[in-house]
């Protein structure tokens, strides 16, 4: 494995400047008619509304070892978000006369976005749909590329009556501005490539989007007494991804990182995905040597999608990291099993966003609504606070509309 300055792993994968405007305008002015223009010169299949049977028979032809995955996965899914909806709550306080508060509201519609690459993704599904139920959407849209037999058999697991085969950032219009078949959504999430990305991007404020997602990526911090070949086997599991994602591994110990590559070598040897595992590890992966101290501070400046803490000093490392998309504490807390439905979400910041935001959660799909009711007489302590910040501000009218209520 290379070797990495502290610079060289703090560098940001910059993000692709595409020109999806041309898209979104035919889409958005054309519907159904420009998607199935985009589809005959990208190659794609027509776009169409999958039928009820048809997702009903990719379930029943699925394996019985899929299905009872899917099923598993599901209901961990479904546990966590529901644990997470629990902890909001409505929240009413009295201030003189007037009552204040919040109430929790789910988002109506929402679209989900599953890719379609080298393989089929239904584990992105459920991760979109099963949040999103558990929050209260009433109607979920799942918009993927190819509709195969695996995402259709989760479709149905999760709920999802609406699938439309239609991908790229033509999909992205569709869900934002509506279209003869597919309709307008107020929330569109799920990974995708970077021209879903600037699609995503552009479309934001037609309607919200969950994240702008780059590469994938994993900062594994393990000492020289780690199980070195369980931090290859996990190194290989983030590279295999794509040429773009990122694995790094953060050490104290110049020696166990390369009984690391040794096992990374030993594993490629016999991997399927191999080559692409390779190339990813030689553009973007590596090792970095720090002294233990420092590793909780840089790994809050990387702020990595996935950071995975192994050996037997991670659950005293774990209490000072503060900055990732999800943190997996032990070497049996694999990144993995998050990937596949452990319970939290796998839809999670990059590219350093952890500093800032959030992954994927029931969150997503809930709005907090304030309000002020009205339980009698106005407080005119409130009122003339309002009048002399209104007056302050120049607002004659407000300042009027506050005194109005003082007579």
């Amino acid at each position: 494995m290379i070797e990495r300055s502290v610079e060289e792993a703090l560098e940001r994968t910059a993000s692709a400047e595409l020109d999806v405007r041309p898209i979104l305008d035919a889409v958005q002015a054309h519907g159904d008619a420009a998607l199935r223009d985009y589809a005959q010169r990208f190659g794609d299949p027509p776009p169409r509304q999958i039928p009820r049977d048809e997702i009903l028979a990719a379930y029943s032809e699925t394996s019985d070892a899929l299905r009872d995955a899917l099923s598993g996965a599901t209901q961990r899914i479904e546990r966590f978000a529901q644990a997470q909806r629990d902890a909001i709550a409505d929240v009413t306080i009295r201030e003189g006369n007037l009552e204040l508060g919040h109430q929790v509201m789910a988002v109506e519609r929402v679209g989900i976005y599953v890719p379609a690459g080298r393989h089929p993704l239904p584990s992105s599904l459920l991760m979109g749909a099963i949040p999103a139920r558990v929050a209260g959407v009433r109607d979920c849209i799942v918009c993927t590329p190819r509709a195969v037999r695996e995402v259709l058999a989760a479709a149905h697991v999760a709920g999802i009556e609406r699938v439309f085969e239609v991908g790229g950032a033509q999909a992205i219009a569709a869900l934002a501005y509506g279209t003869q078949s597919i309709p307008r959504v107020d929330l569109i999430v799920g990974p995708g490539n970077a021209y879903v990305t600037a699609a995503k991007r552009a479309v934001f404020g037609t309607c919200g989007i969950d994240a702008l997602a780059g590469p994938s990526e994993i900062a594994l911090v393990a000492s020289g007494d780690a199980d070195a070949d369980l931090v290859a086997a996990d190194l290989l599991a983030q590279a295999e991804h794509d040429d773009d994602a990122r694995a790094l591994l953060i050490t104290d110990d110049r020696a166990f990182a390369r009984s690391v590559g040794e096992r990374v070598e030993a594993r490629l040897a016999r991997l399927e995905t191999a080559e692409t595992a390779r190339r990813s590890l030689e553009r973007h992966g590596g090792f970095v040597v720090l002294a233990l101290e420092d590793m909780p501070a840089f790994c809050n400046r990387l702020a990595p999608e996935h950071l995975s803490l192994q050996g037997p000093r991670a659950q005293t490392l774990a209490s000072q990291c503060t900055a990732y998309g999800t943190l997996f504490v032990g070497e049996n807390a694999a990144e993995v099993f998050g990937d596949y439905g452990s319970g939290p979400n796998h839809v999670l910041p990059t590219n350093g966003t952890a500093r800032f935001s959030s992954g994927l959660s029931v969150m997503n799909f809930l709005t907090l609504r304030t309000y002020e009711r009205s339980l009698g007489k106005s407080d005119r302590r409130i009122a003339n606070d309002a009048a002399i910040l209104a007056q302050a501000e120049g607002l004659a009218a407000h300042r009027d509309a506050a005194l109005a209520r003082m007579s």
